[in-house]
């Protein structure tokens, strides 16, 4: 199946915590970090979802939001990407941002001002943060 989300970022799913309304999902990137997404429990079902189950997690570059600092200050997001700003696209109203994380790349898609506001350079430091009700599951 082919797809226009553009960060595809493969793992193994770790544990699963179903639920009434949601499935918490735990997937350990191949970069080593871990991520969590949060599913309807029948999609868990439908997929055939389990500890150990290689899947791919998609996020949207418009949900993915960016934080030049670490953000360790009481933020519900536990969905924390440290990495690289490795280019920077600008067009009238927004840009896309590139970001090297360990084992692979991520994009961002903010407003252009937002990039000016933040300062954001290629080289510079940033987390990637991303709701887990924002990342989608595939089975590889």
């Amino acid at each position: 199946m082919s797809l226009s989300i553009r960060n595809q970022l493969p793992g193994t799913i770790t544990s699963i915590c179903p639920g009434e309304t949601v499935a918490m999902i735990d997937v350990r990137l191949t970069g080593g970090q871990d991520l969590i997404a949060a599913i309807a429990p029948s999609a868990v079902e439908e997929l055939g979802l389990a500890a150990g189950s290689t899947v791919n997690a998609l996020v949207t570059s418009t949900h993915i939001s960016l934080a030049i600092s670490p953000t360790e200050d009481g933020r519900p997001l536990r969905n924390r990407l440290p990495g690289t700003i490795t280019g920077i696209a600008t067009g009238g109203a927004m840009a896309s941002v590139q970001i090297a994380v360990d084992g692979g790349a991520v994009t961002a898609a903010m407003t252009r001002d937002a990039t000016t506001d933040l300062d954001l350079s290629p080289g510079d430091p940033v987390v990637a943060l991303v709701e887990a009700t924002e990342v989608a599951l595939t089975t590889v």
